[in-house]
């Protein structure tokens, strides 16, 4: 059992991984791994079972993505109920070290539309059976065969699956990501200085015509009840809810990585006297601000740590 356990152990970041892109919740995610260990450990105890797993990862990642897809059919319930717009749980991790942003030709070679909150928001018009599909095959580069054997079905039936999502997630409407570190902090650098200048012409030319700003607070928090599109009008919120956050006084930033891609971490003082915790993540392609993520819901980003002395506005990083 020490031997299995320490196999799994090596293969619980994959899985982690492929839980997370697969229902966008971290806690659920982690419940979803927790539980392929039971189903691992009870099922692989006895060694002469082991023996005839020849691939454990791809048993491993089967019974998570199946445990998965039940979750997926169980949450479109829970989102339709939910208050406002929905955004993941944020992954948020420290910044790579100095020379960690420039451009790196093996970074270039992953899709970054592979990474960040951009996909993970455009997942969520997916079926259950379609983001399955996608995230096996095209994110994680598992065959149609074993799609086929996750989602009871035929492997061209999954690859049909597959092939809608692929068109959903790059249709015209959903925002585009396509910058390594290095473009996405040139760019963001910009989009400070263009909301810290407070003049709405500078910060159109930061965003993409058709740039997306969408904020979850799970009720918690004011916030737009539907996505706001268009540079301008984007602009002109981004603005507002900067303005007031100035006018409050003590907003406090840390910049991270939120799944993967540069954002920041925030504090502001709420006059009820709560502390308002804000995870921003961007969608950056071609020189461009295509998306803004603001997650405000304490039930999504209450764990994380509280910010030090040295979060200050503007961020730098």
């Amino acid at each position: 059992m020490d031997e299995l356990a320490g196999e799994f152990e090596a293969e619980r970041g994959h899985l982690l991984a492929v839980a997370q892109r697969m229902l966008g919740s971290r806690s659920e995610a982690e419940d979803a791994v927790q539980e392929t260990w039971l189903r691992c450990s009870g099922a692989l105890a006895d060694p002469a079972d082991r023996a005839r797993v020849r691939d454990l990862r791809g048993w491993l990642t089967t019974t998570c993505s199946r445990l998965c897809l039940d979750v997926l059919r169980s949450a479109r319930v829970r989102r339709e109920a939910y208050p406002g717009q929905w955004l993941p749980e944020p992954v948020v991790t420290g910044l790579p070290a100095a020379d960690g942003f420039a451009p790196d030709p093996a970074e270039r070679a992953v899709r970054a539309d592979q990474l960040g909150t951009a996909l993970l928001v455009v997942l969520e018009r997916l079926t259950p059976e379609q983001r399955v599909a996608f995230v096996l095959h095209d994110v994680f580069a598992v065959p149609f065969a074993d799609v086929a054997a996750v989602l009871g079905t035929t492997p061209e039936a999954a690859r049909q699956l597959a092939s809608r999502a692929r068109r959903a997630v790059h249709g015209p409407d959903a925002p585009r990501h396509s910058a390594d570190l290095a473009e996405q902090r040139e760019v963001l650098t910009a989009f400070v200085a263009a909301v810290e200048s407070g003049e709405l012409a500078q910060l159109v030319r930061v965003l993409a015509p058709d740039a997306v700003s969408i904020g979850d607070a799970g009720g918690h928090f004011p916030a737009a009840r539907r996505p706001v599109v268009g540079a301008e009008s984007a602009a002109r919120l981004l603005l507002g809810l900067f303005d007031q956050a100035r006018r409050r006084g003590g907003l406090r930033v840390r910049p991270v990585l939120v799944d993967g891609t540069l954002g920041w971490h925030a504090e502001l003082a709420w006059p009820d006297g709560r502390t308002m915790r804000m995870v921003t993540s961007f969608a950056v392609h071609e020189g461009r601000v295509t998306g803004v993520f603001n997650q405000l819901n304490p039930e999504k980003v209450g764990e994380l740590p509280p910010l030090g002395p040295d979060a200050a506005w503007p961020p730098r990083w």
